[in-house]
């Protein structure tokens, strides 16, 4: 039997004209090229796992700023509401404590 630009149809003649070399290369190639695409495929599910994960804790930090906040316009709340109010003997009771500490840590550095 014969085929075109092979010569005579036998095995030899297959290692002769160069085949079975190609064949080969390409079998070694497509091991490369399996090898990246699984490394490929590994990363990307790596990277889709952190970003859920890096989601969720944009979430919990989101919800945890809106409490803060929220305490945080409540606290500036009372703040409005004791500086219209006439308050001197709450302003007298917090120039005590801050006189008082001074006082305490002048004592302190003294006595080093």
């Amino acid at each position: 039997m014969r085929r075109a630009g092979l010569g005579e149809g036998g095995p030899e003649n297959y290692v002769a004209s160069g085949y079975s070399a190609y064949e080969e290369e390409n079998e070694h190639l497509q091991e490369g090229l399996r090898a990246k695409v699984s490394a490929l495929k590994h990363l990307s599910i790596d990277i889709g796992t952190e970003v859920k994960y890096q989601k969720n804790m944009l979430d919990d930090m989101d919800s945890d700023f809106d409490s803060t906040g929220g305490l945080l316009g409540a606290t500036i709340g009372r703040v409005k509401q004791l500086s219209r109010g006439s308050q001197t003997k709450l302003l007298c009771y917090m120039l005590f404590f801050c006189f008082l500490v001074f006082t305490i840590l002048y004592w302190f550095i003294k006595l080093r």
